[in-house]
């Protein structure tokens, strides 16, 4: 029985995630904070792995919180970079805390990710498109980020030359931002919950990579699945592919 806390507990993800691992015959539901609760051995009440979705100006103090007190960690809050993945590393280098953090932990969010990285050295164009809740409050999300670099660092290894685009005025920024050269649209728009495509073409042909879901359920397995592996991936993990093997 592994004992879990869950950081953000009162909201929509927090709330979903103690209610996926309450009915978990292997898993135990220790603690439950919030905006406004201290993290400390005593709030954490035993927790040997807390699951933290927060939001992205709050993760990172409460992930270096979290290792300090030697409990490992599973975040599914977004906006991370590379500093902030360097400042995660050094904190758990040489100490009893592993953490776990993955942009998105839908199950068909990750493999559309995959398959977008394995497909798009074969295609001359690609772009992605990033469709979430008016509520979101980061832009692009973590996935649609994560998703233009697996593509941009797939189709540099391949040697495949930059997409064709004639654009020269574009005033308005309607063309999208530019991830390592991935062009990523964010739509925020009611009735949405989490989806994304990723848009391939090649001369007389095109390829959609989709993911929609529908229910923060959608999440919850592999969330479970990150906590029950966490214990045993040594340091830090980033992505939940990392867990999934395609083979």
């Amino acid at each position: 029985m592994t004992k879990v806390a869950v950081i953000g507990a009162q909201g929509r993800m927090g709330k979903t995630v103690c209610e996926a691992v309450e009915a978990a015959a292997d898993l135990e539901l220790v603690a439950g904070l919030d905006e406004g609760d201290e993290i400390t051995s005593t709030s954490l009440n035993g927790a040997e792995v807390a699951v933290d979705f927060t939001i992205p100006s709050q993760t990172l103090d409460n992930v270096l919180r979290l290792v300090e007190l030697g409990v490992h960690v599973v975040v599914g809050t977004t906006g991370w970079d590379d500093e902030k993945y360097e400042r995660v590393q050094a904190a758990i280098d040489g100490g009893a805390a592993n953490v776990l953090i993955a942009p998105n932990f839908a199950l068909s969010a990750v493999l559309a990710m995959e398959f977008a990285a394995m497909a798009a050295p074969l295609f001359e164009s690609v772009e992605v498109i990033e469709l979430h809740h008016p509520n979101k409050v980061d832009a692009p999300s973590g996935t649609a980020a994560t998703t233009a670099s697996k593509i941009a660092n797939a189709r540099t290894q391949a040697g495949v030359p930059t997409a064709p685009d004639a654009t020269e005025t574009d005033p308005h920024g309607t063309r999208g931002g530019r991830i390592d050269g991935i062009p990523v649209h964010a739509v925020r728009l009611r009735g949405l919950v989490a989806h994304e495509e990723i848009l391939l073409g090649n001369p007389g042909e095109t390829l959609t990579i989709r993911t929609d879901s529908f229910d923060r359920t959608s999440f919850m397995p592999g969330v479970l699945m990150a906590v029950r592996a966490i214990s045993e991936r040594q340091g830090l993990t980033i992505g939940l592919d990392k867990l999934i093997s395609l083979r």
